[in-house]
């Protein structure tokens, strides 16, 4: 039986998290660092603020640098990676243009990184995880808008309700070996994909008008959904999306 006071405890765990060097990624990897995770930060550049914060917490942080935008790179970098416990695809991209404007190459872009990355680093990870028999954690990072259209962000929206639907078919997939795959949605948080947004006053008094909790969210708002999808605990759930929004989505 699970001990309740344990509940977080992901000691000797091993965490690959994508989009890593700032914001909600930055933040998913020192919470599961102060749980006992190791972190491996998946990105284009080196990014020493979230090594920094994993070393103080007395874990081991390795930097794996990856184009996610290079289909052909992905599933060789992962056979050479070791065991992974954990796969968080939190690596993200949007633009802001009205449907008429949007151009093809944005558009395949931030399908590529958004969707098709996160499903080749499921399936890579996912095989790694039978391979070693872990009943692993994959975590896709989708939004409040995988269940709305939004505005003037068409490629985006698309890009996330396309992780409901593949976070769904992994987790039937995945469900027999132990593997559960959930999304975590998150509504709007001070990050610097929401700057333009927060810098439109008029822009901004909209958005926190619908939102029931009247603040934007904040990256350590999402600790502890990403702790519990996280843990031993939530084990007989997958297929699930997780709001964590202030109360946008039922408003």
């Amino acid at each position: 039986m699970l001990n309740p006071s344990q509940l977080f405890d992901l000691s000797g765990k091993r965490a690959l998290v994508t989009g890593a060097r700032t914001g909600i990624g930055q933040q998913i990897c020192v919470t599961l660092a102060a749980a006992g995770c190791d972190i491996i930060g998946l990105g284009t550049s080196p990014m020493p603020e979230t090594e920094k914060q994993v070393l103080a917490l007395g874990k081991r942080f390795q930097f794996l640098e990856l184009d996610l935008s290079s289909q052909n790179e992905i599933t060789d970098v992962i056979k050479d990676i070791g065991f992974i416990d954990i796969l968080v695809n939190n690596a993200g991209q949007i633009s802001r243009d009205p449907f008429s404007s949007v151009e093809l190459n944005d558009w395949n872009k931030i399908i590529q990184i958004n969707l098709t990355a996160a499903f080749q680093l499921g399936q890579s990870v996912a095989n790694n995880m039978i391979k070693r028999d872990i009943k692993g954690r994959i975590i896709n990072i989708s939004s409040v808008l995988s269940e709305q259209g939004g505005s003037q962000v068409v490629p985006y929206v698309s890009s996330k309700h396309g992780i409901t639907g593949l976070t769904r078919s992994m987790a039937n997939d995945l469900a027999s070996f132990g593997i559960t795959v959930n999304a975590l949605c998150p509504g709007y948080i001070e990050t610097a994909n929401t700057l333009p947004l927060r810098q439109d006053a008029q822009r901004s008094e909209d958005i926190l008008s619908r939102i029931p909790k009247g603040r934007w969210g904040k990256p350590h708002d999402l600790s502890t959904a990403i702790l519990f999808l996280c843990s031993d605990f939530s084990g007989y759930v997958t297929g699930s999306s997780l709001f964590v929004d202030g109360g946008w989505s039922v408003r």
